[in-house]
């Protein structure tokens, strides 16, 4: 039997030729697991109204990019950012980490400070001193670099590892000569007289953030989306911000527990906005560069696989 053109179309379930369904209801059942930090992303995106996901965010907040990176190792976070110093150190243990995309951020936030009052004035004179740093995070790797500029090494020390909480005490009870740190623990030490800049590491670091994500995920095409869509929220956010300093500043201050003056002089030291764009294969060139760094130092196995760790699963999706 023949059917008619009509005949056949009518026999097709009507369901065929409705609309596939929406972005928003495919997502709807995808849960995203978000590190942030104090003040970062969670804030930004409420600030900016894009907090309006159509799927499912829950926010933990972490202290360092350390743990981010060891908690997407133990499949408890899903994206999380980091510098470049817990990626080398993460693709050097092969941890279950990727890499999906770059946040370009300023290099002005981070130094070595001393005593405002202290004898020291040039980094050399730190020979014998101790100097605190916080270990697995930028700090330990511009330290390290401003040693070998001065042609000295961790020997000519006495390093001292703290986290931020404890260098901030350590500083101002003066029992430390000095301390590489980084963030508005510069401007409140600053604002209240306690420290100055020994030397900044504005001129060492790249600037270069990466924005991790759980690699046991990637096979699934709805967690792709969603990430991809919130790391192009979280660069719309920071557009926005960068163009507002004073909103941004009086955002962030109540969740930092900082004055909003200096919140707002942070934001507006800055030498380069914030940017989120697809990692490009110059990042693993500058992420290698501190992977060298740290691996002459014995602080990592020598030749880290770190183009390993960046995975393409997101660019096409991503902004920038």
């Amino acid at each position: 039997m023949k059917l008619s053109r009509r005949a056949l179309l009518a026999s097709i379930p009507a369901a065929t030729f409705l609309p596939p369904r929406s972005f928003a209801d495919d997502l709807s059942q995808v849960t995203l697991r978000v590190a942030t930090f104090r003040g970062a992303d969670q804030t930004l995106l409420r600030t900016t109204g894009l907090d309006d996901f159509p799927y499912r965010v829950v926010f933990s907040e972490f202290n360092s990019g350390n743990l981010i990176a060891r908690a997407i190792d133990a499949d408890a976070i899903d994206l999380g950012a980091w510098s470049e110093i817990p990626m080398v150190f993460a693709a050097s243990s092969g941890a279950r980490v990727a890499v999906a995309a770059t946040l370009e951020g300023p290099t002005t936030n981070q130094a070595v400070l001393v005593p405002t009052r202290s004898p020291l004035k040039n980094f050399s004179d730190l020979r014998g001193k101790r100097v605190g740093y916080i270990r697995s995070t930028t700090t330990q790797y511009f330290l390290l670099k401003m040693l070998a500029q001065h042609n000295m090494t961790l020997a000519d020390i006495t390093p001292v590892t703290l986290g931020m909480s404890e260098g901030l005490t350590a500083l101002k009870s003066g029992s430390l000569d000095a301390w590489a740190t980084y963030g508005y623990a510069i401007e409140i030490l600053e604002a209240d007289n306690s420290a100055r800049i020994l030397e900044s590491a504005e001129d060492i670091l790249s600037g270069h953030y990466f924005i991790g994500i759980n690699p046991q995920r990637l096979g699934d095409t709805g967690f792709k989306t969603a990430s991809a869509d919130y790391v192009n929220r979280l660069g719309k956010a920071y557009s926005q911000l960068n163009a507002d300093k004073p909103r941004w500043a009086r955002a962030v201050a109540p969740d930092v527990h900082v004055p909003e003056p200096l919140v707002l002089s942070y934001l507006n030291h800055m030498n380069r906005a914030y940017h989120t764009r697809p990692w490009k294969p110059s990042d693993i060139a500058t992420a290698s560069e501190v992977a060298r760094t740290l691996g002459g130092a014995g602080a990592l196995p020598p030749n880290p696989n770190l183009a390993s760790v960046f995975t393409p699963a997101l660019s096409a999706l991503l902004n920038g």
